[in-house]
């Protein structure tokens, strides 16, 4: 069993923002598979969908960002899913707008979703697709930069990097492995 996990903040106010672009990525998948998140547990709503031969759950947690380690910890734990099998979709203010990066393991980078996974799971071996957001511009607060929405210019490369994600989660779940998406998908 596999979980792969789009990071973002709960309700109609942060829809579209930089901070959700892991719930726009799981979205996209879920359209494309004519999917929909209307099972609830573990502070998330989930689906569930084989593919190749893996049962795969879709999760956007409904904590606030800061909190997505209990939601990936009541999965992780109640389906027995190994560390390997699981991966984190969210966004990165160190890459610019349009970048995507697969990562097999690393630091949380400031990101709070990932440094509450890190630390509910107690590992930094968690497989990761990063998407840019790049940083606020001149003086800008960060907190109004990741929970604001994508300039005009910016979403037609968000909506860019989030296509190739959900293409990259499909590659991995189809059983290549992650260094082969790593490989495939990194720009």
């Amino acid at each position: 069993m596999k979980l792969v996990v789009g990071l973002g903040n709960p309700g109609k106010e942060y829809e579209g923002t930089r901070h959700n672009i892991g719930f726009i990525v799981l979205n996209e998948w879920a359209y494309r598979h004519h999917e929909s998140f209307d099972r609830s547990a573990f502070n998330g709503v989930y689906f569930k969908r084989r593919v190749a031969n893996d049962q795969v759950i879709f999760v956007k947690p409904t904590t606030f960002m800061n909190l997505s380690g209990q939601c990936v910890s009541g999965f992780m734990n109640y389906y027995h899913i190994d560390l390997e099998d699981l991966l984190v979709v969210y966004d990165d203010m160190d890459m610019e707008p349009g970048r995507l990066r697969l990562r097999k393991k690393g630091s949380a980078g400031g990101h709070n979703g990932m440094k509450d996974i890190i630390k509910m799971l107690n590992s930094k071996d968690i497989q990761r697709i990063k998407l840019g957001v790049g940083h606020p511009q001149g003086k800008g607060s960060v907190v109004n930069h990741v929970l604001g929405k994508f300039s005009k210019e910016d979403q037609e490369k968000m909506l860019a990097s989030s296509q190739a994600a959900a293409d990259a989660i499909s590659y991995w779940l189809e059983g290549n492995s992650f260094e082969n998406a790593m490989n495939r998908f990194n720009n």
